[in-house]
């Protein structure tokens, strides 16, 4: 395992850089493309940079963990993460890790989803209940035909509860994302003040339940993180698309 990590550390780098260099062309493509075809369009772009490099960033390392998982690669270090969290995590815990789980279930993000769209719409935020709402159902639309598309099976390696569907991508993980970061970007957006205690919040839930759902057993590691950068992607674009077509 030792003579192996230094091939795996400098492999790990290559693939940061590689990755980088990606994100790097498509927005320096994208900034291209929308000179010459949407001049209208650049200034929105830029003023949304930061926003459209992490789109592009979660986007890009989405792509590579999902081409990883269905060719295999990810196996042994899936495996190796799987039963390291397992070994770490005492009994005593996992009753937590089951209500951090149950916190980004279907009922109580649906629960809360349609009550946090009916506050907005009753404060008359029409942009961050329609940001709140389509964040949830694209996501969870992403979650369903991807879970049929690939039909990557469940880990096995300890006696779990059974969950519908295969295991890519893990849709607890990516529809509290989507929910999450949706929820942050509003809170930004009516009290800037706010900004870092909701990105915080926010991060906190999303990684608490990609863990809850590794340490039960019923995920694989690529299956989260995969699930965690495609939702909190999400809201983002929706976010970009929305604004651009209010102002427009």
């Amino acid at each position: 395992m030792n003579l192996h990590l230094p091939w795996v550390l400098l492999k790990t780098a290559w693939e940061i850089v590689e990755l980088a260099l990606i994100v790097a062309g498509l927005y320096l493509a994208t900034r291209l493309y929308v000179r010459h075809r949407q001049p209208t369009w650049t200034e929105p772009l830029d003023r949304r940079r930061v926003a459209v490099l992490w789109l592009f960033a979660l986007g890009a390392t989405a792509t590579k963990i999902t081409e990883d998982a269905l060719a295999g690669e990810s196996g042994p270090i899936d495996e190796g993460i799987m039963f390291f969290l397992h070994s770490q995590v005492s009994l005593g815990l996992m009753d937590f890790f089951e209500a951090v789980s149950f916190s980004a279930s279907a009922p109580a993000l649906i629960s809360l989803t349609i009550a946090g769209t009916i506050a907005l719409v009753i404060a008359k935020r029409r942009f961050e209940a329609t940001l709140l709402a389509s964040s949830v159902i694209l996501s969870s639309l992403v979650v369903y035909a991807v879970k049929v598309i690939v039909g990557r099976e469940r880990p096995s390696l300890w006696d779990t509860q059974w969950y519908w569907g295969s295991s890519f991508p893990s849709g607890h993980t990516l529809v509290v994302a989507a929910f999450a970061a949706a929820s942050a970007l509003i809170v930004i957006r009516l009290w800037p003040v706010a900004r870092k205690f909701a990105l915080v919040v926010a991060l906190l839930w999303i990684v608490l339940v990609a863990f809850s759902r590794m340490i039960l057993g019923v995920h694989w590691p690529t299956d989260v993180l995969a699930a965690a950068c495609v939702g909190t992607a999400i809201p983002l674009g929706l976010r970009f698309v929305l604004e651009m077509r209010w102002e427009a």
